[in-house]
């Protein structure tokens, strides 16, 4: 079982309840002599993120951070508590020393000539939050990976470009790193979908793809979603790559939280690949949809599939 507590000796809240995105039931938090307190079952995860949900006497609500539990993760929308489970170990390249660089366009130190390129959307977030250049940096330096550079892509209106819009692909086919020699797509969420759409629209813009939890938006699991303006053009594109026949496949690594709900998208999405001659691998994580969860996927997916391309 995992205990949380909070201390209100004065009995100053109505209720507390635990935010999590593992859509675990019975969260509510229980006030006795001890204070406010909950005991769940230990989720399917290796790490849990979360939050104190708290409701005031006067109706208003606010999350905060649990004060007992020193362990942060950074995230788009702000820091959260965060337990590690036993089975939970970071990535070991996070002990390797190497520079990160930090650019928007990153390359390794005192190495030249025409690398292949990596073209990342959500290229800061991606570098600030899962050490993405850090990695990259690790890698060459210690032989692990191939020489190669980088390209962060900073979104203008990211549900925009991100929603399968075809304006969008046909700006990215028109960029100047086009004439690199091998070029490798990455993203999350709508970032992996738009660079699915980009790579499905210019079949020779991308030479591989790594994607992770994909924004594949289908009605029978991501009804939810249809609030978001753009949901109907995504279903639309995720409906014609379901049925269609690619003109190119390209190898694609994968990743998705076991529990997130993303994950049966996502695995509809990498048969549907496979059936259509991508070589596909979906590598399915026990963490949930967050950019810790994602940095540490990018071994061995990430890594095999730059192996394999950037030979």
């Amino acid at each position: 079982m995992i205990r949380f507590s909070l201390p209100d000796p004065a009995h100053r809240l109505s209720g507390v309840r635990l935010w999590q995105e593992l859509g675990l039931r019975s969260v509510d938090f229980m006030y006795g002599a001890a204070g406010w307190t909950l005991a769940i079952p230990k989720p399917p995860v290796h790490r849990m993120e979360y939050l104190f949900e708290l409701r005031h006497r006067d109706g208003s609500v606010e999350t905060i951070l649990d004060p007992g539990n020193p362990l942060r993760a950074r995230g788009i929308f702000g820091p959260k508590s965060v337990l590690e489970f036993p089975e939970y170990s970071p990535p070991a390249w996070l002990g390797y020393p190497a520079s990160s660089g930090g650019a928007s366009v990153w390359a390794p130190p005192g190495v030249g000539g025409d690398l292949p390129l990596l073209v990342v959307h959500d290229g800061p977030e991606y570098d600030d939050l899962s050490g993405l250049t850090r990695y990259l940096a690790a890698g060459v330096a210690g032989g692990w990976l191939p020489p190669l550079r980088a390209i962060l892509l900073h979104p203008v209106d990211r549900n925009a470009d991100y929603s399968a819009n075809p304006a969008y692909a046909d700006f990215l086919a028109g960029q100047p790193y086009r004439s690199a020699t091998v070029r490798i797509g990455m993203g999350t969420s709508l970032g992996a979908l738009a660079m699915l759409h980009a790579q499905w629209s210019h079949p020779e813009l991308f030479d591989a793809l790594f994607l992770q939890s994909g924004s594949f938006f289908q009605p029978r699991y991501d009804a939810h979603e249809r609030r978001f303006p753009y949901y109907e053009r995504v279903v639309r594109f995720v409906e014609e790559v379901l049925k269609g026949t690619a003109v190119r496949a390209v190898p694609t690594a994968m990743t998705c939280g076991a529990t997130e709900e993303n994950i049966h998208n996502n695995r509809a999405m990498a048969e549907a690949l496979r059936t259509q001659g991508y070589t596909v691998t979906l590598r399915e994580t026990a963490d949930t949809h967050n950019y810790t969860a994602w940095r540490d996927a990018f071994h061995p997916g990430l890594t095999r599939l730059l192996q394999e391309v950037c030979r």
